[in-house]
């Protein structure tokens, strides 16, 4: 069993992980995890959808959050994006990779395939997609939503487990639960989707509000609903598609891990360098306190 602790935020483990991962619990309990300790996170944003599960992955520390929370009890539109973006910063990740399921678009992005996709459409309404607001204002620059330098390191540590994987594509996100209807899917054929999902939005741009780089490892289960030889998507082969690619998802972080050293800092970095746009004079004291951790640095 993992030791559980409660883990303050803005209190890195030592030390702090070279990767989060978002995702599904058999991400966590994959072969060759050990050392493994639960951090329970309150954020000022309210807690995230589970505890952070940090072990040791080829000699390395790496963070694991279960998006849905164990047991797959908050819909998309549920999910507290904000504390588990914010709950990853705290445990000092600077990096995350996205484990998602999506539907495909595309003819020759076909289910059991991987994209790592490199632009998102937005198509959500009901979720909180800022960190900011109340006092401090801030326009982060998202012309290329997912970090291109990890993008590429994800893309070539996925095509070593032999799985078939595209590089690019537009992911768009959608509200859910319910999956699209025929003309929606259609529609978002005729604007150039590639891919449809339910949660790559606000997650990638919460995650470049963090200054955190983020890239996506897209897991295509369908063909949503607009190819009329398949059957239209259903829950169970959403499921089936996953459990048959969790194999690959495993190899394919660990195939990661062990490229990775505490890098160079990258754009996604700085992104909030030239983002602020309120007079400093003018934030309130109670946002600066409750933003520290992502601002402290600037103001």
């Amino acid at each position: 069993m993992p030791k559980r602790t409660t883990q303050p935020p803005n209190h890195p483990t030592t030390p702090p992980p070279v990767l989060g991962v978002i995702g599904g619990s058999g991400l966590y309990n994959m072969q060759g995890l050990s050392d493994i300790k639960e951090h329970a996170i309150t954020t000022p944003f309210g807690k995230p959808s589970d505890p952070v599960v940090v072990g040791t992955l080829a000699g390395k520390r790496v963070a694991f959050l279960a998006r849905h929370g164990r047991g797959h009890r908050f819909t998309p539109t549920e999910v507290n994006y904000r504390a588990n973006i914010y709950a990853l910063k705290s445990l000092g990740v600077d990096r995350i990779v996205s484990i998602s399921a999506c539907g495909s678009l595309r003819e020759d992005y076909a289910p059991g395939h991987i994209v790592i996709p490199d632009q998102i459409y937005d198509n959500t309404k009901d979720r909180e997609r800022s960190f900011f607001g109340g006092g401090l204002v801030v326009h982060v620059g998202v012309a290329d939503p997912f970090c291109n330098d990890l993008s590429k390191q994800l893309f070539d540590s996925t095509q070593k487990t032999g799985a078939t994987v595209h590089q690019g594509g537009t992911f768009i996100t959608i509200e859910g639960p319910r999956f699209s209807t025929r003309g929606e899917s259609e529609t978002f054929r005729k604007w150039g989707m590639s891919l449809v999902g339910m949660t790559a939005s606000p997650e990638a741009f919460l995650a470049r509000e963090a200054e955190m780089c983020y890239a996506c490892m897209a897991h295509v289960t369908d063909y949503d609903v607009w190819h009329h030889s398949e059957e239209p998507v259903t829950v169970d082969m959403v499921i089936r598609t996953l459990n048959q690619n969790t194999a690959h998802a495993q190899q394919a972080i660990l195939n990661l891990v062990q490229t990775l050293d505490r890098k160079e800092k990258c754009e996604c970095n700085t992104a909030l360098a030239a983002a602020i746009i309120t007079d400093r004079k003018k934030i309130p004291a109670k946002v600066k306190s409750k933003l520290k951790l992502l601002t402290g640095k600037y103001l």
